[in-house]
């Protein structure tokens, strides 16, 4: 039987406990397991880096939600991003990535995939002709794409670049985060991994740090595996209950989340301290078509340049009070942060620096109403 998104995220993965019938997944807080024989463990559980129930019944639950083969639970996104391209890549390969992508992948491919000989060439990934021209035939062994991007809120064409990617013989990886899992499905149109820090979205209340790989082919999902085990960037069992509780309502967090960005945006659009609002739902948005087409909704992230420049956006992050000046995303308060001085420090002086006068933010479930307020003030 086929079940709905809202009923896999209740029901994947977490049946009742068959001992106590927990109705909950328990946390199973521990590090090792009775073996009934020398080389026998119960239901193959030996030693929790390499299993464990509560990251077992999350791992299905992403994979679920996905629409993918196998999924892995990770310590963190970045610790996920780094098993993959262990896993995939060697020194003298090449992967494609976005021109404005997250800055700790930046720092991942510049400061450390590369000293172990990973070359990596930024494009603009709503560009698939630009995508198509940075790809090195022989050796592009991914092409790695956000969609939406972050902080720029660029819009790739999914199906568009798995073609160009398996066209060089290349993995096409989408970084979900921005979008999660009920707004979008990458591999629906072609790809053949999918990336999330859990610690947004799908964990929702910004309690957990986590990461996730999801794969569309099961050999792949092996391989994967055995480096998150040989690599040993795992998740808790706490951390993955945590996470696991945050997906049962993922679902009706994203509707709210997309109705108040919404209306933030359109009130931003119209106000004189605003230069740009860059926001896919919005009609003038360059992907706006694409985004309709391969999106349910369009998120709960909006970016905006203030007409003042650098000063203005930093002061703007200083004044609001509802939203929180912090960085990260996806929970249910709303965040406000300044990109260039934040999260994507690292990216300063490189091809993927941000526009000083970027202001971005995610987001939360309040009340829209005290949401706008609090902008109205900060934008003076």
């Amino acid at each position: 039987m086929t079940y709905g998104f809202e009923t896999l995220a209740i029901h994947a993965g977490q049946e009742p406990e068959p001992r106590t019938g927990a109705v909950v997944t328990p946390i199973f807080q521990t590090s090792t397991y009775a073996q009934d024989a020398v080389g026998a463990p119960r239901l193959g559980y030996e030693y929790s880096r390499s299993g464990n129930p509560t990251r077992d019944a999350l791992q299905e639950a992403l994979a679920a939600l996905e629409g993918g083969r196998t999924g892995l639970a990770f310590a963190s996104g970045l610790a996920a991003e780094d098993t993959l391209l262990r896993t995939v890549c060697q020194p003298g390969d090449h992967v494609v990535i976005p021109d404005d992508a997250y800055g700790g992948t930046y720092r991942l491919f510049a400061k450390v995939a590369q000293r172990w000989g990973l070359d990596f060439t930024p494009a603009k990934v709503s560009d698939t002709d630009a995508v198509r021209a940075a790809v090195e035939p022989g050796r592009t062994k991914i092409v790695w794409i956000e969609t939406p991007t972050n902080p720029l809120l660029g819009i790739a064409d999914i199906a568009a670049l798995a073609q160009v990617a398996h066209d060089a013989g290349a993995l096409l990886v989408v970084d979900n985060t921005f979008a999660s899992p009920y707004l979008q499905q990458p591999i629906v149109h072609g790809a053949d991994v999918v990336v999330h820090s859990t610690t947004k979205y799908v964990g929702g209340h910004s309690d957990v740090v986590g990461g996730a790989l999801i794969a569309a082919d099961a050999g792949l999902g092996a391989e994967l595996a055995f480096h998150q085990n040989a690599m040993g960037a795992v998740n808790g069992p706490f951390d993955a209950w945590l996470t696991l509780r945050g997906i049962k309502t993922l679902g009706v967090r994203m509707d709210r989340h997309c109705d108040n960005a919404e209306r933030i945006a359109r009130y931003l659009d119209g106000h004189k301290a605003v230069a740009q609002v860059i926001y896919p739902g919005l009609p003038e948005h360059p992907g706006h078509e694409v985004a309709a087409k391969q999106m349910r909704r369009f998120g709960g992230m909006i970016s905006f340049r203030a007409a003042g420049g650098e000063q203005q956006a930093v002061d703007i992050c200083n004044r609001a009070k509802l939203f929180v000046l912090a960085e990260s995303l996806g929970g249910v308060e709303s965040l406000i942060e300044h990109p260039g001085r934040m999260t994507h420090a690292s990216a300063a002086g490189s091809p993927l620096e941000v526009p000083a006068d970027l202001v971005r933010l995610s987001v939360g479930i309040e009340t829209a109403d005290d949401l706008l307020a609090d902008l109205e003030q900060a934008l003076g």
